[in-house]
């Protein structure tokens, strides 16, 4: 699946991915290939990303939201911390 984060002033990632792992508000859930449609808010934490090679990479966000559809995950985020 795809996968592109953004913050206001610039693109943070783009690129394949295994799993994405979202600090959502209500608790954690993680994203699959084939994952249903969704749209959710995010809350203050760690965006954990497993790239098609297995490596895992952390981002520490403010808040924002995710939109999931057909195995597009897009992720606006309101700063890095």
């Amino acid at each position: 699946m795809n996968l592109q984060i953004l913050a206001p002033d610039r693109e943070i990632f783009k690129g394949s991915v295994k799993s994405v792992r979202v600090p959502a508000i209500g608790g954690q859930f993680e994203i699959l290939s084939k994952h249903a449609a969704v749209v959710g808010a995010l809350e203050k934490g760690n965006i954990r990303v497993i790239d098609t090679k297995g490596e895992s990479t952390n981002f520490s966000i403010e808040d924002g939201f995710v939109e999931v559809l057909d195995d597009q995950v897009v992720i606006l985020v309101s700063g890095i911390v």
